[in-house]
């Protein structure tokens, strides 16, 4: 079944409101989680960006985190969708493993680092923190929304 989200009334041709975007929650094997500073706001966040038209969210994910860390991933498993609902972003994460690579900034990140979990609850903000450590879990997918700085609901 196809969904079609959009602002205008049934049957009438209109924009989407919603964008999807992916992200990698990379553990290695230590335990430490792969994070950028992203170049455009200086916050730490986990690799990732908006999913292409024609390309399958998996690909999105592996595609994102190598341009944006230089660390190729294996996809494991969906952990978690993330709704911010001032922006209408959708985010699906994706737990990967990395398999190469070398870090290395990029146009979208000035830092990228591997991070604790507790390192992880320092330097994000509690929206993608939560992301992250959900990866960990292994109680997910978690479905979840905020509104850009504040979690709104939680459920598992």
């Amino acid at each position: 079944m196809l969904l079609y989200m959009s602002n205008g009334s049934a049957g009438t041709k209109s924009t989407p409101l919603h964008s999807v975007s992916v992200a990698g929650a990379v553990v290695r094997e230590d335990g430490r989680l792969l994070a950028i500073r992203r170049a455009d706001n200086g916050t730490w966040e986990l690799p990732g960006g908006v999913l292409e038209l024609t390309e399958a969210p998996e690909a999105g994910v592996t595609r994102e985190v190598l341009e944006e860390t230089g660390i190729h991933v294996e996809v494991d498993e969906l952990t978690g969708v993330y709704k911010n609902t001032t922006r209408g972003i959708v985010a699906l994460v994706f737990r990967c493993k990395p398999s190469g690579g070398t870090e290395r900034t990029s146009d979208e990140s000035t830092a990228v680092d591997w991070l604790t979990p507790a390192e992880v609850e320092e330097r994000m903000a509690e929206v993608y923190a939560i992301r992250l450590l959900d990866a960990l879990d292994g109680n997910g997918p978690h479905v979840r929304s905020h509104d850009g700085r504040h979690l709104l609901g939680t459920s598992a």
